[in-house]
């Protein structure tokens, strides 16, 4: 077998298949658009932008600039057109939409080593090295495939996740560690709200404005997933009762019970992200910060990623995928995009860029590579890895999934480029070691 098959053409699989191709390994590309749309498409391109035209920040110091970056030196086909395509956007890397994608669909169509063909895949292929990236809005009949191959509790349709913060942004002289009744370790942070605290946080939940809920088929969005502000609108002491209940957790600090308890819980392996309990939420983001930062010790909390409730089909990735992005159970299969749950549009194509490189290594008969933890690229595919298998939920590039640095730096910017600094010098040793660029 001397092929690849790539299903699916967005950011993720256009990446992947251009990686594999520039390494002079033959790609067959699928890509259901225009024989069959989807809610939120509107052209045949390739990497359509079916959201915002910002690919996020582009310095160093912040993570999302990083992560370019990093694809950059890798000879990263979304990136090189977002570059070539760009419009003024202050400090962000934003695009002229429609050029971008018809930049990368010219790419790959004129691409020696690639045949694109124009159709559905319902199921995937019985052999050889495949690539699956048909992002959040699968069709139907391949999702049942990937639930039969995965396991049916590997695959998620709807995304009701609660919003994360850092830990350094927690006020740990406002909250305390301790786990209910002391069951087990004291591994969650409890943020106590006194009776007054919780009814200005009651009053301002009640008043937020809401998103749209796009995606859920009526009623599914309450399934298991009630959203917070829709639980306290059915009474003052609904969420006493509920996500903040305050029994059986104590301040040893002080001995004594509070009116209501936020609970935070460790999003990842290092214990660097934490989410907020129960919080699933359809809030506008800005009223997620205001309201949520009403929560004594979270005043300062940096989100990393606000709560969404949306149609979002993703792998529990800890559970199936491995940090190459190929399936644990079949080596051969690979995902790339938001189906391996990472969440935005530059995640989603370096997430293809390293299925693409472990592709085209698998078809030559090479280890597959997992990319150095200092890195973006690194930190994102171990966090996919590593991640707690229970409540996993999609995440963004950001700085708190990267190892600490040996020494303490003062300033949120220069600690954030000293990371920087240390990722690519790490990325470029890691290049030359295996010699990864492409050979064309």
């Amino acid at each position: 077998m001397t092929k690849v098959i790539v299903i699916g053409a967005g950011l993720a699989g256009a990446e992947a298949a251009w990686q594999i191709a520039q390494r002079k390994i033959s790609v067959e590309l699928f890509e259901m658009r225009p024989e069959k749309m989807t809610p939120a498409h509107h052209t045949r391109n390739f990497g359509e932008l079916v959201c915002s035209n910002s690919l996020k920040g582009a310095g160093l110091d912040n993570a999302a600039g990083l992560l370019k970056e990093e694809m950059r030196r890798l000879d990263s086909l979304i990136v090189s057109a977002a570059d070539q395509h760009t419009v003024p956007a202050g400090g962000a890397l934003a695009v002229d939409r429609e050029l971008f994608s018809a930049e990368i669909t010219q790419r790959i169509e004129e691409h020696p080593f690639i045949t694109v063909h124009r159709e559905e895949v319902k199921t995937i292929p019985e052999d050889g090295v495949v690539v699956v990236a048909t992002g959040p809005l699968t069709a139907d009949d391949l999702a049942k495939d990937i639930q039969k191959v995965t396991g049916r509790e590997a695959l998620s349709f709807y995304d009701a996740a609660a919003p994360i913060v850092t830990l350094e942004s927690i006020d740990l002289a406002k909250a305390f560690w301790a786990s209910r009744y002391d069951k087990g370790d004291p591994d969650y942070l409890n943020c106590p709200m006194t009776e007054e605290e919780y009814k200005r946080f009651y009053a301002e939940l009640l008043k937020a404005e809401t998103a749209e809920v796009k995606g859920f088929e009526k009623g599914r969005v309450f399934e298991g997933c009630m959203p917070i502000e829709v639980m306290a609108g059915r009474g003052e002491q609904t969420l006493t009762f509920g996500p903040l209940k305050p029994v059986g957790l104590v301040d040893s600090r002080t001995g004594k019970k509070s009116y209501a308890v936020v609970q935070l819980r460790k999003e990842n392996r290092e214990g660097t992200l934490f989410n907020l309990v129960g919080f699933q939420t359809h809030l506008k983001w800005g009223e997620q910060q205001r309201v949520f930062r009403l929560i004594p010790g979270l005043e300062n909390a940096e989100f990393v990623r606000y709560g969404v409730m949306h149609r979002n089909t993703f792998l529990n990735a800890p559970q199936v995928l491995k940090a190459d992005f190929s399936l644990k159970n079949y080596p051969r299969i690979f995902f790339a995009g938001q189906m391996t749950g990472v969440e935005g549009y530059v995640e989603s194509a370096a997430s293809g860029l390293l299925a693409g490189i472990n592709a085209a290594r698998t078809i030559e008969n090479q280890s597959a590579l997992i990319f150095p933890a200092e890195t973006a690229l690194g930190a994102l595919a171990l966090h996919l890895e590593g991640s707690p298998s229970t409540n996993f939920q999609p995440m963004n590039i950001n700085y708190g999934l990267f190892p600490s640095l040996e020494i303490r730096i003062k300033g949120k910017r220069e600690k954030n480029l000293r990371i920087s600094e240390r990722a690519l010098a790490r990325l470029e040793e890691f290049i030359q070691q295996q010699s990864l660029l492409s050979r064309n």
